[in-house]
């Protein structure tokens, strides 16, 4: 048992679900092996200055090639699930052209040996891995990238359900219309602000059309996944209360009313273009989901944008909150989680499927190479402080039923590269040597306990 409290667990259900959560592009490794074709994020890694450290993902923790040592750590951690994420390019490089075997062999190895362990496999379809030749066409700007999208997840149902009976379609569209498209911090580093949202409806149509291909394909369980933030206005002027608003609808309401409702909240009124609907897309995005899948890091605090900006809100720090290695941007609140899902009920009300968090985790400094576990007491504080913020959404009715920590192992953190360590367990990434932390022993611990 480990040296730190356990998290406050009895607001939660027998039967419970506890999960950790990888990406392809980040454990992956191998971005030449088999065959594999080229993505956005190959393609931003490769620009110059893009990357912190100009960091490239090869090898990392070299998951493609040492997958059964991650299933292991899966196994003695006790999760009840993995989230992965199937890389577009590894199956299928060229959209709409042949299937790589060798891509789609690795996929049913790591699901089988999953289930040998006795652990779910709960595969996510898109976790930003564009391919290239879609982006060069116009990427998620175009609608007929959410048309290739819905034959690429056709191949993994027919090729790969019989082993994956649970998929998350597409991950956190919010990040990519926003962060790859308006702002450029990520792949495809695009910075058209408001000329970027119809790449939110395009990813949402892509989702209505995984979803029904799942669905053909047998799929036990199937829902999007969005990364969700409560707003909080910086003050208490109409101007704080009006880009908080506006941020609340660019962040949470675009995307998560048409799934849940059918329709898009009023852009109109914020002086936003209306989506680029066509008959019958909001009929596929709206089908009901099995859950709804809900990312949480982080509240954000807005305030009024200085005259003349060309948006109408700024994000600030939240006042007196702590940090994590992202420093302001990413303040730890966990209450802020409670009140999200609790947001979310009164919302959507009966709409709402069951919730599951999808990802939830914290960045930390620590060294990158260690002889023994890391310490890392500040990780464990938030993943028990979040665990608690869920149990008391469960105690206010919110019907939650799985918690995923972000993330089982260091990986490529993106646009950050190697600096930003969110694991459960440390990877030397010059070896790829795996060593749990003190994290991982606590989250087996509250596992067993959640079961006990």
């Amino acid at each position: 048992m480990p040296e730190q409290p356990l998290a406050d667990l009895s607001a939660f259900p027998p039967g419970f679900r506890w999960s950790a959560a990888t990406a392809a592009f980040q454990v992956e490794g191998s971005r030449d092996a088999d065959g594999r074709g080229r993505s956005i994020w190959d393609d931003f890694v490769d620009a110059p200055g893009l990357v912190r450290d100009g960091a490239v993902p090869d090898p990392g923790p070299d998951s493609y090639r040492r997958h059964r040592d991650d299933v292991a750590l899966l196994k003695d951690l006790g999760v009840d699930r993995y989230r992965f994420s199937i890389s577009w390019v590894r199956v299928q490089p060229e959209p709409g052209g042949p299937v790589l075997q060798a891509g789609l062999d690795y996929y049913r190895r790591l699901a089988d040996d999953l289930l040998e362990a006795g652990v779910t496999p709960f595969a996510t379809l898109y976790h930003w891995d564009l391919p290239s030749v879609l982006e060069e066409r116009g990427g998620w700007l175009d609608r007929d990238t959410a048309l290739r999208f819905g034959e690429y997840a056709e191949v993994a149902a027919q090729a790969l359900g019989d082993r994956i009976r649970h998929w998350y379609t597409v991950n956190e569209p919010v990040s990519t219309s926003l962060q790859g498209y308006a702002v450029g911090t990520l792949a495809p580093g695009k910075q058209l602000l408001f000329a970027s949202l119809p790449t939110a409806h395009h990813q949402l149509l892509a989702h209505g059309l995984a979803l029904r291909a799942l669905r053909d394909g047998g799929a036990v369980e199937a829902g999007i996944v969005n990364n969700h933030t409560l707003v909080l206005p910086a003050g208490e002027t109409d101007a704080d209360l009006g880009a908080a608003a506006a941020y609340d609808l660019l962040h949470n309401r675009i995307f998560a009313d048409p799934v849940l409702t059918g329709a898009y909240p009023d852009l109109e009124a914020f002086g936003i273009p209306p989506m680029p609907v066509e008959e019958g897309d909001l009929d596929l995005i709206s089908a009901p989901g099995d859950f709804y899948g809900i990312n949480f890091y982080n509240p954000t605090t807005v305030a009024a944008a200085a005259e003349g900006s060309s948006i109408p809100f700024e994000i600030v720090p939240t006042p007196g909150a702590p940090v994590t290695g992202f420093g302001p941007e990413w303040p730890i609140v966990p209450s802020a989680l409670t009140d999200l899902l609790v947001d979310f009920r009164e919302r959507y009300g009966d709409r709402l499927p069951p919730l599951v968090i999808g990802e939830n985790g914290a960045s930390f400094p620590e060294p990158g190479h260690v002889e023994g576990p890391v310490a890392d007491t500040d990780r464990i504080a938030y993943l028990a402080g979040h665990i608690e913020a869920v149990g008391a959404a469960l105690a206010e009715g919110v019907d939650v039923r799985e918690y995923t920590v972000w993330s089982l192992l260091d990986n490529f953190e993106w646009a950050d590269g190697f600096t930003q360590r969110f694991g459960l367990v440390h990877v030397d990434f010059d070896t790829a040597e795996r060593t749990p932390k003190a994290s991982f022993d606590w989250y087996r611990a509250l596992i067993t306990e959640a079961r006990s």
